[in-house]
């Protein structure tokens, strides 16, 4: 049995500094690396790829809306092409880094409320996957799992990750549980480590609301900004050796 683990990174911005990425990245097989839309700018990207690098993780990029302000976590109205255009461009410029430092893009995952449209919305998932396609059909794209983005990419030939949460909980249909919602982030270390063990064992979860949901997860995700994320991915590590998991970059774990 082989899971990836993968991480948003990068996600400072000039002198301001988010995550825990020095310290996370010995944890992580895949790195998701924002390219300066929600966050991120050329010194950082620069420096992320560089880490990952030293690492051996893998190169991802985790491109966005242009909404630094909002951290790409509001959904914008677009023109048609606009999303393919955005991600063209983001993928691009995180490329250059990549390639400077003698390593390809490994695969793209949107951010936020991109990734959440794209999830759902048949319009949004076709771009995002168009987009891909014309940057690299090779390239592995990371999107929810059972969305209908993963259907829309596999029927496509796209290689796709699917993705799980581990801190994050989820409603009965599969979808992520709001933000907005008071226990929709699981902060308790031993509740993530069972969430996993009973994830990559079994292929299930419980829901917020206690039903049992099936989810197929080729990556497991920790999210670099939220507190304590460096414990949470050792927890995750250690609760996946001791089930006899395998951990690897997400291009070995992935289907088409």
């Amino acid at each position: 049995m082989r899971i990836d683990l993968n991480c948003d990174m990068g996600e400072s911005f000039a002198a301001y500094i988010l995550g825990e990425d020095d310290q996370i990245m010995r944890w992580i097989t895949s790195a998701n690396i924002a390219c300066g839309f929600h966050a991120g700018d050329p010194m950082v990207m620069e420096r992320t790829v560089a880490l990952a690098c030293r690492h051996q993780v893998a190169v991802g990029a985790h491109p966005g809306y242009p909404d630094l302000l909002g951290f790409g976590r509001r959904h914008l109205d677009t023109f048609p092409g606009e999303i393919k255009n955005y991600l063209l461009y983001q993928m691009g410029a995180l490329s250059a880094f990549a390639g400077a430092h003698g390593v390809r893009l490994q695969h793209v995952k949107p951010h936020g409320a991109l990734y959440n449209l794209a999830a759902r919305d048949e319009p949004a998932a076709r771009e995002v996957i168009a987009a891909v396609k014309a940057f690299d059909p090779e390239v592995v794209l990371v999107t929810l799992a059972g969305s209908l983005c993963a259907e829309m990419a596999l029927a496509a030939g796209l290689r796709v990750a699917r993705e799980v949460f581990p801190d994050r909980a989820y409603l009965s249909n599969g979808q992520l549980a709001p933000r907005n919602l008071s226990d929709a982030v699981v902060h308790d270390p031993d509740e993530i480590r069972a969430r996993v063990v009973k994830l990559v064992t079994t292929g299930a979860m419980t829901s917020i609301d206690g039903q049992e949901i099936l989810l197929k997860a080729d990556t497991l995700c920790i999210h670099g900004d939220t507190p304590g994320a460096c414990k949470l991915g050792e927890v995750i590590r250690e609760a996946l050796a001791a089930s006899g998991v395998e951990v690897a970059p997400m291009a070995s774990v992935c289907v088409r």
